[in-house]
């Protein structure tokens, strides 16, 4: 950069040159910067390299077993803010191949399912206790009057309560039998 006495004693064509050439160079440095970062596109019908970066992740990715792949699938899920259920596009697995597998034993492979919550189902009744079973569901159901308990009861099969804890579901169906119902925890 020019100093500011240098500048005073130039005539304004001249500061006019100066300045030009400068900018010039300035130009010319940032083209060459921005050509280091340029890359040569791939020539058409030819493979494009892959990102080493994203070679290692698959690779990696590769080595887990199920569960791993679950738990990761998990991970990315709330990473990401997913919904539990994403939809596959067509044919996205069929040209997949999963990687052998170790063998593993059978109680690892699938691990056991705890059910939690439980469906009370009415499956049918008998006609004769029709009155009592009536009451009962009056009783054992909150918000239901004598009216609203025949008609529900009359609609058999018809589910009694859903997602309760097992040891509710049973103190259900043993009310219900003791008046004639046919009960089903599901």
């Amino acid at each position: 950069m020019m100093h500011l006495r240098a500048v005073g004693s130039l005539s304004l064509r001249n500061f006019r040159k100066i300045s030009t050439t400068v900018g010039v160079r300035n130009a010319e440095a940032a083209v060459a910067s921005t050509a280091e970062k340029l890359t040569i596109p791939v020539p058409e019908g030819t493979e494009k390299p892959a990102n080493p970066k994203l070679v290692s992740i698959v690779d990696s990715i590769a080595t887990l077993n199920l569960l791993e792949v679950s738990e990761l699938s998990g991970l990315l899920k709330k990473k990401l803010n997913l919904p539990d259920a994403a939809l596959m596009p067509a044919g996205f697995g069929a040209g997949f191949a999963a990687p052998a597998a170790a063998p593993v034993d059978e109680e690892e492979a699938a691990p056991k399912v705890v059910k939690t919550t439980f469906k009370v189902k009415l499956v049918k009744f008998d006609d004769k206790q029709k009155v009592a079973l009536i009451k009962e569901v009056k009783n054992l159901l909150e918000g239901m009057n004598l009216v609203q308990a025949k008609k529900f009861v009359e609609s058999a099969p018809t589910i009694v309560k859903e997602d309760i804890p097992k040891e509710e579901a049973e103190k259900l169906k043993e009310a219900f039998t003791k008046v004639g119902a046919v009960i089903e925890i599901e």
